[in-house]
């Protein structure tokens, strides 16, 4: 009886015990997951923040991008305004060039004398009429920004109106034609021309400043700033001298 007693005490001994351990391993668990819950927590909180900060750079950037982006169609518009401006400056000039450039007085011609022999046979004076035409068709030509085919108008026009009073004009249009083409170094020889033959005419100052342009645009920025001297020596008072004056000034 006494070993009956001596088990069952021991075995209700045992039964009350488990609940305490199975209580211990209960109080673990939620400790260990608590712990695990507040590690990945934090683990999602900085992933979150690092996902909103990236989020925050994209949009940043995108303004920089679109902010940028306008700047550049501002410049570009800017810059083929200030392009157009110029053309239409020129023509203009041209045109008022035109009206108070006048042939050269003509001279009476001396009395023959009967024992001189015949001279030649003067030369064939062109059609100023048909010369203006021919003229006022290319300068059209380039206003419409043909350039390809302004510069083969006035390329013609040279060619077979070397004489006219218009050459000079042509000449020097020819050059910007080339220009227009984005041909610095034709454009270069071209207004060249209009300096070396007619270094007189109002358009040989606005050459030389053309030449410099297209020097510039090749790289040269050496001989740009040469021809840029040389015109303010050549041709002081011009409005291309101070145009030329005010580059020098930046560089």
């Amino acid at each position: 009886m006494r070993r009956l007693a001596f088990a069952l005490a021991a075995a209700g001994a045992l039964a009350g015990a488990a609940p305490a351990w199975a209580l211990f391993d209960d109080d673990e668990a939620r400790r260990q997951i608590a712990e695990m819950r507040a590690r990945n927590n934090e683990r999602f909180d900085t992933q979150s923040k690092a996902q909103i900060d990236l989020a925050n750079q994209i949009e940043q950037l995108k303004g920089e991008v679109a902010r940028l982006r306008g700047q550049v169609e501002t410049l570009t518009y800017e810059l083929e305004t200030a392009k157009k401006r110029q053309q239409d400056f020129y023509i203009d000039l041209d045109g008022r060039l035109r009206k108070i450039e006048t042939a050269p007085p003509v001279q009476a011609a001396p009395a023959a004398d009967p024992a001189a022999p015949a001279a030649a046979a003067p030369r064939k004076a062109g059609d100023p009429a048909e010369e203006g035409r021919a003229y006022e068709a290319a300068l059209n030509q380039f206003k419409a920004g043909k350039y390809k085919e302004s510069a083969a108008a006035f390329e013609t026009f040279v060619r077979e109106h070397a004489d006219s009073d218009l050459a000079p004009s042509a000449q020097y249009w020819l050059g910007n034609s080339y220009y227009g083409q984005r041909e610095c170094r034709k454009a270069i020889e071209a207004q060249k021309v209009v300096v070396a033959r007619w270094g007189s005419h109002p358009k040989a100052a606005d050459a030389l400043l053309n030449i410099a342009s297209c020097q510039q645009e090749l790289g040269d920025a050496k001989t740009a700033k040469q021809t840029l001297e040389q015109l303010i020596a050549k041709y002081p008072g011009t409005p291309a001298a101070d145009t030329a004056g005010k580059r020098l000034k930046k560089k």
